[in-house]
């Protein structure tokens, strides 16, 4: 789903009150504390991670999952062990209500993304 918004503050309150909205923000959350210096904005109408005006990702609501894009997942996680059992595109992980955001393997892989995005790493298909 695309919200037609133009601050993250916007996106937020433009999202319904579901486990879609709670898992976002919970996601938001582990994300800027991973990577306090984080400038958080809108493109691409989705909620947008740059660090020193690099993008590191986008997370969105949709209308059956929370997706979180990364440019190109493999760049992160070469061997696919990170995000085994996730839902996944080449640059997009899916998150569904039962999927955990809290599990050692996506905080490794979180992890990994805030770290090469501080080093500018382009993570892009």
């Amino acid at each position: 789903m695309q919200y037609d918004v133009n601050t993250p503050e916007h996106y937020v309150a433009a999202l319904e009150d579901d486990w879609r909205k709670e898992k976002l923000l919970l996601l938001q959350q582990k994300i800027l504390e991973m990577a306090p210096e984080t400038e958080l904005s809108i493109n691409y109408k989705m909620l947008c991670f740059k660090i020193n005006d690099i993008v590191m990702c986008h997370l969105n609501a949709q209308k059956n999952t929370v997706s979180l894009y990364v440019g190109n997942i493999s760049k992160v996680d070469p061997t696919g062990q990170l995000l085994k059992g996730y839902n996944l595109g080449k640059g997009c992980i899916r998150l569904s209500k039962t999927k955990s955001i809290t599990n050692e393997n996506f905080t490794s892989f979180l992890t990994k993304m805030v770290t090469m995005g501080r080093s500018g790493i382009d993570l892009s298909c």
